[in-house]
Parts: structure tokens; C-alpha cells; sequence
């Protein structure tokens, strides 16, 4: 198992960049697929990003594509989300999960999931 630990959210103007950090625990955190999620109030969880074990593949919803960029780091467990251009409809709690093996975009396929970070952008 792992337990994800997500953090940097917090109030920003638009136009402006946050880094979003997912601290995992466990051992084989390399050998799993992560991806980043938000929900803002009142709307489904959306899918943003995600990267494979390797980093080599990676995926990103079209309203965040150029603006959003997911990394990991497999020695530190973390991934990260830098989040630029921001715009007051990115406003949202922000979920990092994990999966293993394929790298998918769908929300049921995540079995596990941090406690969310709130991102606030004003504009």
C-alpha cells in the first residue's frame, strides 16, 4: 500500500504559479503509476495529470495542457504539480493518487488517494 500526504495549495492571483507537492510513503512508490486530480465545488473529481513508474509516459487533460507540468522524483516519493498561468477557474481541492502499472486518466482506476490541497485563485 501507500499513503499520499498532498501540500503547497493555497491562495494565489491569477496569472500566477503554485507548486503542488504528493509526499508518498512506502517502498515501491517507483513502481507506481501517479496522476493529479482536483474538484472544485459542486463538480465531479477531473483529471489533470498523470505519469508512468519512469516518467516516460505521461498524460494531460486539455485544460491544462502548456500551463500545467507533472514530475516525480522517485528517490525523494515525490511528485509534483507545477501549476502556472493560473486562472480563477483552476480554483479546486487538488488530489494526487496512485495506481499500479497502466497509466489511465479515469478516477475509479486510482486506488489510492491523498486528502486534497486547496488551491484558490483570485482574480
Amino acid at each position: 500500500q501507500v499513503q499520499l500526504v498532498e501540500s503547497g495549495g493555497g491562495l494565489v492571483q491569477a496569472g500566477g504559479s503554485l507548486r503542488l507537492s504528493c509526499a508518498a510513503s512506502g517502498r515501491t512508490f517507483s513502481s507506481y503509476v501517479m496522476a493529479w486530480f482536483r474538484q472544485a465545488p459542486g463538480k465531479e473529481r477531473e483529471f489533470l495529470a498523470a505519469i508512468s513508474w519512469s516518467g516516460g509516459k505521461i498524460y494531460y487533460a486539455d485544460s491544462v495542457k502548456g500551463r500545467f507540468t507533472i514530475s516525480r522524483d522517485n528517490v525523494k516519493n515525490v511528485v509534483y504539480l507545477q501549476m502556472n498561468s493560473l486562472k480563477p477557474e483552476d480554483t479546486a481541492v487538488y488530489y494526487c493518487a496512485a495506481r499500479t502499472f497502466i497509466v489511465t486518466t479515469k478516477v475509479g482506476d486510482y486506488d489510492y488517494w491523498g486528502q486534497g490541497t486547496q488551491v484558490t485563485v483570485s482574480s
